[in-house]
């Protein structure tokens, strides 16, 4: 019997078992139609009989019942061998014929939600281990291995492709389409098994004794830092940033979205956010108008939003998008876009416009991988602006800040985690003044900081200054202070805490520590 031969059959017998029954009652009525026999087990099987479908349980069609609470259900000859033999081995088949083993032409199968219970944050270790999938996995890497003969569907985003291919190709689909479901399959059950990996390991230690990562190509990018290096970016970045419109991303386009929107989701109030080499350069807040908030980014800095990022966290209006269509802009990041200002920005047909998606705000706590001599380090994720809890009793100096000192504080606290150190910010309680960003002193960070609010013609008399990690010497203080600031927000610990103090009490200024470093490199 010739493959040729083989791929004209027409699918006469399905498996369906899933977690996940998004769509399973119409792909299942289809195949029905199709004539295509359903077997099924569990939850399935009862989803498929309430909505009249006809099935065979699988404990029916291989005459073992199901054991230990459906620990064991599937793991059966008569199921992997209607999976694994080979339609085109006239041993196969015979053998096959003697012990009574009906092909199975279609699996359907996802898997428990292990990812989904772990996530949780009171789940146990019980509930996680109930959750490995041993069923599963084992009929989709049978199926899978058969690709030849079997289709093997593990995501029912494809249920419509698979319906598609069997009506076009009478009642089978063709060896390319299983081909691509079969790898999608192997991907699939790595990454289930790195899950798996990855929190048992980190339960009995901690830290995971192995961490594991197998992600999808998702897309090549325009190129790396620079045009002569390749890149290309891994994983479902799409599931959380959708392009509305633009120019193919890069990779510092990607590096830009993730620094701008952990940006964004540090405040409530609407706020507006500029920022350049992943580098904020400009922050402004206000309560009626995003605009305004506009505004006051901008004037901190009018040279470095040119081919920067704007991010917002609100929709973005046709008023600010006029406002935003007079400058190059390389990235815009938003909740939405409201229709007038997208029909305004789609002339500039290389602006990149990024709608940030709900699920991104639920993946702060994922962690940050980065890339070693060797293997790779992976960190918690910074995701939250430490020690603003309390800051009346954090008070340090004789002089306790104003009630609008302190709203300075709580703003410029936000915006000094999320520069590069050593960092320093200048702010009033609704915009940024200054910023210096990276420089290997603390005191050169200052003075950038100061020169560029004076480039942009900012006062900085009665500002705050913030510091992303303690002032090791007075010096560093001082500057501030001889810039204009009066109150200062930083998290102490340097063996000459004591006479940073009293430089600050000396000038009459207030001082908070708040006991929390924020480095970024």
């Amino acid at each position: 019997m010739s493959t040729a031969k083989i791929s004209a059959m027409p699918i006469t017998r399905a498996l369906l078992s899933v977690s996940d029954k998004t769509g399973l009652a119409d792909f299942a009525k289809e195949l029905h139609e199709l004539g295509v026999e359903l077997l099924s087990t569990g939850g399935t099987s009862k989803a498929l009989r309430d909505a009249g479908l006809p099935v065979i349980d699988v404990s029916e069609f291989t005459g073992a019942p199901e054991l230990f609470d459906g620990r064991l259900k599937t793991l059966h000859p008569k199921v992997h061998g209607g999976l694994l033999h080979k339609r085109d081995d006239k041993q196969h088949m015979a053998q096959a014929i003697e012990h009574n083993i009906p092909p199975i032409d279609l699996v359907v199968v996802n898997l428990y939600p292990f990812e989904e219970t772990v996530a949780k944050p009171d789940v146990t270790l019980e509930e996680a281990i109930e959750n490995i999938d041993i069923g599963g996995p084992s009929m989709l890497r049978s199926a899978a291995k058969n690709h030849c003969s079997v289709t093997v569907v593990v995501d029912p985003a494809d249920y419509p492709k698979v319906l598609e291919e069997m009506k076009e190709n009478k009642g089978n689909t063709t060896k390319g389409f299983r081909e691509q479901l079969a790898v999608k399959v192997f991907l699939r059950t790595s990454q289930y098994d790195a899950a798996i990996n990855n929190y048992l390991g980190q339960c009995r230690t901690g830290t995971c004794n192995n961490f594991s990562l197998n992600l999808p190509l998702e897309q090549e990018l325009r190129y790396g830092d620079n045009p002569h290096q390749k890149c290309a970016l891994y994983g479902d970045f799409r599931t959380y940033f959708t392009q509305v419109q633009g120019k193919e991303l890069s990779y510092t386009n990607i590096l830009d979205i993730e620094a701008a929107s952990d940006l964004i989701l540090d405040f409530v109030r609407p706020t507006v956010g500029i920022l350049k080499h992943t580098n904020p350069c400009g922050v402004g807040q206000d309560d009626e108008s995003l605009k305004v908030a506009w505004q006051k980014a901008f004037e901190t800095d009018r040279q470095a939003p040119f081919g920067g990022v704007i991010v917002v966290n609100r929709p973005l209006t046709i008023e600010l998008a006029r406002t935003i269509s007079e400058i190059f802009t390389d990235v815009i990041i938003a909740p939405e876009f409201e229709p007038e200002a997208r029909a305004l920005l789609q002339k500039k047909k290389n602006l990149r416009l990024m709608k940030m998606n709900d699920a991104y705000i639920a993946e702060k706590k994922s962690p940050v991988i980065r890339s070693c001599p060797g293997g790779i380090m992976v960190m918690d994720r910074d995701h939250t602006a430490l020690g603003l809890d309390n800051l009346e009793s954090k008070v340090v100096t004789k002089r306790p800040p104003t009630e609008e000192e302190m709203r300075a504080m709580r703003f410029g606290w936000r915006i000094v985690k999320h520069v590069k150190s050593n960092a320093i910010v200048y702010t009033k309680s609704d915009r940024t003044l200054g910023i210096g960003a990276g420089q290997m002193s603390r005191v050169d960070s200052s003075r950038i900081a100061v020169w560029k609010a004076r480039e942009a013609g900012l006062d900085l008399k009665g500002s705050i200054v913030a510091s992303d990690a303690m002032f090791p010497f007075a010096d560093g203080l001082q500057s501030a202070i001889d810039a204009g600031a009066t109150a200062c927000i930083q998290p102490g610990g340097s063996i000459r805490d004591e006479e940073v103090i009293a430089a600050a009490d000396a000038a009459g200024m207030a001082m908070i520590f708040t006991g929390h470093r924020h480095f970024r490199h």
